[in-house]
């Protein structure tokens, strides 16, 4: 078992050693200690300090620091950081000799974590959202799985419907929340953004299907027109199947494992698509290393270890983190847990989303814009346009600067 602390409060700063600062968020900065002790054996002449951030304030404390001039060495970031980060020349590319780091991986989460082509981000752990389900509810409705179409799996959830009452829902949409729109918007073939990504492209009759269906599980009464703000908290809700369904990541595994009753039966399924198994966005967070930092050869160091299979199924062990690299899924502690089954088929259906640093901008205007569809202010169609129009006036930028380009 491998631990120990990382965080250095009492050890002399002069005792040769090179001090690499790492910043960390989430239950990553409070449990990576645990396994740097290995680490400092095999390098001793590395020490390791860990920072903590809160994931609601990393993303403007890194751009701060950039600012600053007073990035740490190293730090975890959110996959769709990367893009901004290299915008602004903060990253160092990965060098030659660690592009090894980049097999056994997932190719939809290297693809984000790429910048034209220049890998810049190492993976550290994955997730992506899929379906969780009552199984038996879902069984009393006479169903063994979840249908892997849209209309087999609409279906499903009248079935369920009918056998939980008119008072309770099938699936739960927080109208808040972006992402479960998204996932239905990334089963069409066309990108989501056009035109060297300068321009929305949500007008297209994959996404317009995709509002279709997703505004029809509200018109069906099928998910309640509701924000997550109006809902207690959702593990009683799911217990108590005020819905059946759950979009959500791998971090609901181990909320449901502690807080549902024994009684409750549950399961994870791959996202239902438009005429079989579907996409979803790759998720999960990453590791980079600074340009500004003095110590590049350490920090590397500190990454491949990080990044080592057999690493990251002891960090599963810690934090219920699903491993970048697929081989450490082969780990007894990941292996045999059937909640994560579901998570490595839909990781291997998973699309990258468009790589502009607006991207979370536009996806909140997607939000906006699908309330009020739902609410009945926009058709489909109409909403659709709304979302491009949106989308173009957060890129205008980006169209300037690549006109400006192009002019030179």
């Amino acid at each position: 078992m491998l631990a120990g602390s990382a965080l250095a409060a009492c050890t002399p700063r002069n005792d040769g050693r090179t001090r690499l600062r790492f910043w960390a968020m989430g239950s990553e900065a409070t449990n990576v200690g645990q396994i740097l002790p290995e680490f400092e054996r095999l390098n001793p002449d590395i020490r390791v300090e860990v920072q903590a951030l809160p994931w609601t304030a990393a993303h403007q404390k890194l751009l701060t620091a950039y600012a600053g001039a007073s990035l740490p060495d190293v730090s975890q970031v959110g996959n769709t950081w990367v893009s901004e980060m290299t915008a602004i020349g903060a990253i160092s590319p990965m060098p030659a000799e660690a592009r090894d780091l980049l097999t056994d991986q997932f190719p939809a989460v290297l693809d984000t974590n790429s910048v034209n082509g220049r890998p810049m981000a190492t993976p550290w752990y994955v997730d992506t959202r899929l379906i969780f389900y009552r199984t038996d509810l879902l069984r009393q409705a006479g169903y063994e799985a979840v249908p892997q179409d849209w209309a087999g799996w609409k279906q499903a959830m009248h079935a369920v419907k009918r056998v939980v009452g008119p008072d309770k829902y099938a699936v739960l949409l927080p109208l808040n929340e972006f992402e479960q729109l998204l996932t239905f918007g990334l089963q069409g073939d066309a990108p989501l953004l056009k035109d060297q990504d300068t321009r929305g492209n949500f007008s297209t009759p994959s996404f317009i299907a995709a509002l279709e269906f997703y505004k029809s599980l509200f018109d069906e009464g099928l998910a309640p027109i509701a924000s997550a703000a109006q809902i207690s908290n959702v593990w009683t809700e799911f217990e108590r199947g005020w819905f059946s369904f759950y979009f959500s990541g791998p971090w609901t595994i181990g909320d449901f494992k502690d807080r549902l009753s024994p009684g409750v039966q549950w399961m994870t399924a791959g996202v239902p698509g438009p005429t079989g198994p579907g996409a979803s966005a790759p998720g999960g967070s990453s590791l980079v290393v600074y340009r500004s930092s003095p110590h590049q050869e350490a920090a590397w160091k500190l990454v491949r270890y990080l990044s080592e299979p057999r690493i990251q199924a002891v960090f599963n062990g810690v934090t219920g983190n699903l491993p970048a690299r697929e081989s450490a899924w082969a780990a007894p502690t990941v292996a045999n847990d059937p909640y994560i089954a579901a998570f490595k088929g839909q990781l291997a259906r998973a699309k990258a989303v468009p790589k502009v640093p607006e991207w979370e901008r536009i996806v909140t205007e997607m939000q906006i814009v699908a309330e009020r569809m739902v609410r009945g202010e926009f058709t489909p169609a109409a909403a659709a346009a709304e979302i491009d129009r949106r989308a173009d006036r957060l890129l205008e930028k980006r169209r300037w600067m690549i006109e400006q380009g192009r002019a030179e």
